[in-house]
């Protein structure tokens, strides 16, 4: 079987969510992971450190690295990079997790957070990736994987929010344009976006926490990325998953163990048409 024992990733915004949860299912099969974000104090409305996340990592039986890095500094990046390499001897994956969002409309959204979304969300990915590129052409699989949508041009996707779906499309097209760049050398570049919403800080900070009750957990994206992320990165590239078709086609035909509420009417994510 397939495994990620003794294997490295770097993953972006690990300290909860979605990143966290990849970390944490990586790490029961002995994976490595160094834990790439700012939060180092608790936050009032926002779960977890990257303390914490080591903690949570080495339990599920890895190791952990906590990485102080702002993803809009090279020269954290480049750091952090750094200290994993040294710690674990290189990387083998990269997850680009980090993102900025805010859903509002041209005339409402302050520069500052166009410059935000765009500086984690586009320019974070292709950074880390690039600083992880040279470790990964080491690795016998080497793969990046981006928490960002299939690239959808359906105008309804962009009329309410258009700063923040250039910057979250700015990352799938890291991965339309890498995958090819970096094909014959190897390196699996994909994305994986949810069908349904996902549990985590930024749905209650969009929805509150009713909208909780009618989104899966993050361990379904959790499952779908080891499920990636363990395919041979040369047969494996270009592709921008959902979660579930992930799943299912891994065999798992039952679903209802993911929604936080079995019995609610699951809310689709953005950017999915159908």
């Amino acid at each position: 079987m397939p495994s990620l024992a003794g294997k490295t990733l770097f993953i972006s915004g690990a300290s909860r969510g979605i990143g966290l949860a990849i970390a944490k299912r990586c790490a029961a099969d002995g994976a490595n992971v160094v834990i790439a974000a700012k939060t180092t104090e608790p936050h009032p409305k926002l779960p977890g450190t990257i303390f914490t996340a080591a903690k949570e990592i080495e339990a599920a039986g890895g190791q952990a690295l906590p990485v102080v890095c702002d993803i809009r500094s090279e020269e954290a990046v480049q750091a952090a990079v750094a200290q994993g390499v040294e710690a674990f001897g290189g990387i083998d994956v990269c997850i680009n997790n980090a993102s900025a969002i805010m859903l509002v409309g041209t005339l409402e959204l302050p520069m500052k957070r166009f410059d935000l979304m765009h500086q984690v969300n586009a320019r974070g990915t292709y950074l880390v990736s690039k600083a992880c590129l040279p470790h990964l052409l080491q690795s016998d699989n080497p793969h990046i994987l981006n928490n960002s949508p299939p690239l959808n041009l359906n105008p309804r996707w962009f009329k309410d929010h258009v700063a923040y779906t250039m910057a979250k499309y700015g990352m799938s097209m890291c991965v339309l344009g890498m995958a090819e760049e970096f094909r014959e050398r190897g390196v699996a570049v994909n994305a994986l976006w949810p069908r349904t919403a996902i549990a985590t800080a930024a749905m209650v900070m969009l929805g509150g926490q009713e909208a909780i009750q009618a989104c899966r957990k993050p361990e379904i994206m959790a499952d779908a990325a080891y499920a990636i992320l363990t395919r041979p990165s040369r047969e494996c590239t270009g592709n921008f998953f959902i979660d579930e078709d992930v799943l299912r086609a891994e065999g798992v035909t039952d679903l209802s163990a993911y929604a936080v509420d079995p019995t609610a009417t699951l809310i689709t994510d953005f950017f999915l048409d159908v």
